[in-house]
């Protein structure tokens, strides 16, 4: 890459990193006051062991090139990247593996945002790292690795286009909330469980939340622009990556505010943030490959879909806290399945040809069986060894104060006196002076 692109890559890195913390707000405004701190550690967490798995094995084993080719990489060879430091083009090679590191990150905190409110962070920590390794390493190497198995769908099965998923409809989105539909099985459902648990405590976290997301999802859809024409050169497509990112999350939120009203008669700030990330969520495999006028299309859709698709769990009886599955996983299915049909010169109503959408559906539905069953797994071996469900009286004392001694909030206990109270003396007030004529 040439200096420019090479700035670009850096800079698309940094807002891909800030999205986790942007989760950690999103998340955290939506829980109860007693377990904002528990929220936010879970994304924090995993930023800090899956960035350090990632570097020490995680980028080589989702070089499928390597290994069990199309499959799984070597994860011995070239540890921590000692051997990758002495290449020629080692800036570039480096820059790409922090790209992803922050790829595997948020994958694995959204999973997060299904198990509020009980869980033990030590338990969480344990599911992060074999999840990571067993999941998303060798899934990240499917979709968007050169020998990755999905990524050749189409050709190895002899059809005519090969997967789209640009930026992680099924690597990032669909895994993670078919992980988080796993979790909320596995962990059950929270105590006086119900619509009256869904009343976020602090709104104004939730839309700086949102508002941090969608920031940083122009690196994530556009950073990967940076390579092959790069961002300025012939056929580049960043501008066209931006401007869908914009629109179809846009419309989404408008989608997602419709759908509202018409449901419950009131339409929130909190749906405008849910619906954003809707948006955000299914822009994000075809951000490269839709016109501008059918990726508004898609955030409607989306907007308005994921809005419904949240109240599958009442309907169901799983306790997905934070509708990771409604948000992610519908949203992730309608952004990969839509490529079939949309996807400009390939889809079944742009190009006449029913080929991308076969291969659409099989990668969406095998990320999907794969992530739900491998994270079923072990949710359920964590939960049968050391438990990874709080006590439920620990749960209704407060996840923050038992398990992390803070608190989100501090405010003085009831009938105690942080100091002396001043005393307010009223003081007449002089009498206007007599003005002479």
């Amino acid at each position: 890459m040439d200096s420019g692109n090479l700035a670009w890559y850096l800079t698309a890195t940094a807002l891909v990193l800030v999205m986790t913390p942007g989760v950690a707000f999103f998340y955290g405004g939506l829980v109860r006051a007693k377990s904002v701190v528990s929220m936010m550690m879970l994304s924090f967490g995993a930023m800090g062991l899956v960035g350090v798995l990632w570097i020490c094995y995680g980028f080589n084993l989702q070089n499928v090139s390597t290994g069990w080719i199309g499959m799984a990489g070597n994860p011995f060879t070239n540890f921590a990247l000692a051997d990758t430091i002495n290449a020629a083009d080692a800036n570039d090679q480096l820059a790409g593996v922090a790209y992803g590191a922050t790829f595997a990150i948020i994958t694995v905190a959204l999973i997060s945002g299904a198990i509020a409110d009980r869980a033990k962070f030590g338990a969480w920590m344990l599911f992060v790292a074999l999840f990571a390794t067993l999941d998303y390493f060798l899934v990240a190497g499917w979709v968007w690795g050169a020998d990755g198995w999905i990524m050749n769908l189409g050709t190895n099965l002899g059809l005519s286009a090969n997967v789209i998923d640009y930026a992680g409809g099924t690597a990032v989105h669909i895994n993670a909330g078919a992980a988080a539909l796993a979790l909320s099985i596995v962990l059950g459902k929270r105590v006086g469980f119900g619509k009256q648990l869904n009343r976020p405590h602090n709104v104004p976290l939730v839309l700086i939340g949102a508002a941090l997301l969608w920031f940083g999802w122009f690196g994530f859809n556009g950073g990967a622009a940076a390579l092959g024409d790069g961002i300025a050169g012939e056929g580049s497509q960043v501008g066209l990556i931006i401007l869908n990112t914009l629109g179809a999350t846009a419309a989404a939120i408008l989608g997602w505010l419709v759908a509202e009203k018409l449901k419950t008669g009131k339409a929130t700030s909190v749906g405008a943030a849910s619906g954003a990330v809707a948006g955000l969520v299914a822009i994000t495999p075809s951000c490269a490959n839709l016109a501008p006028g059918w990726a508004i299309v898609l955030g409607l859709v989306a907007g308005a879909v994921c809005a419904i698709a949240v109240e599958l769990k009442w309907r169901l009886g799983f306790d997905d806290s934070l509708d990771v599955v409604g948000v992610h996983l519908v949203g992730g299915l309608i952004g990969t399945l839509y490529l079939g049909f949309f996807a400009t010169g390939t889809g079944l109503f742009t190009g006449g040809n029913a080929d991308q959408l076969i291969v659409q559906a099989i990668a969406a539905v095998s990320v999907l069986v794969y992530s739900f069953v491998v994270a079923l797994i072990i949710g359920w071996g964590i939960q049968k060894t050391m438990g990874f469900r709080i006590r439920s009286e620990d749960e209704l004392a407060g996840v923050d104060t038992v398990v992390h001694g803070e608190s989100g909030y501090e405010f003085p206990e009831e009938g105690v006196s942080t100091g002396p109270v001043p005393v307010l003396i009223p003081v007449a007030e002089p009498e206007p002076e007599k003005v002479l004529s």
